[in-house]
């Protein structure tokens, strides 16, 4: 996949400065992960992908429990996203998720160079 920056403020007229698009699957490289995802970066920032993004990292974490688990996910949750793969910057992000009622509380962590 190769994304074409360039056209993404036209497609995403909402914020067209600061578009980016983050898909994902759950098809892994790494048994240990959970997700694997892409971070095609804002033509506005100087670079194509990223090789691990936090905070899209984050919001997947949420996103998981709630339309991927169906909300099964009571208390907490632990989550591996791995990123980079294909730009040769293999990364990973831990995602912890706490839960209340339909409130989520998001930590990400992880090691940077």
């Amino acid at each position: 996949m190769k994304p074409n920056n360039q056209e993404f403020p036209a497609i995403m007229k909402e914020i067209p400065g600061s578009s980016s698009i983050h898909p994902f699957c759950m098809g892994t490289y790494d048994t240990n992960a959970d997700m694997h995802a892409r971070h095609f970066s804002s033509p506005f920032s100087g670079t194509i992908e990223d090789a691990v993004t936090g905070t899209a990292s984050g919001v997947m974490g949420a996103f998981f429990d709630k339309y991927i688990k169906n909300n099964s996910v009571k208390d907490s949750l632990d989550l591996i996203v791995e990123q980079g793969h294909e730009i040769q910057k293999d990364g990973r992000a831990a995602v912890h998720i706490s839960k209340k009622n339909d409130s989520y509380d998001v930590k990400i962590t992880g090691n940077a160079v």
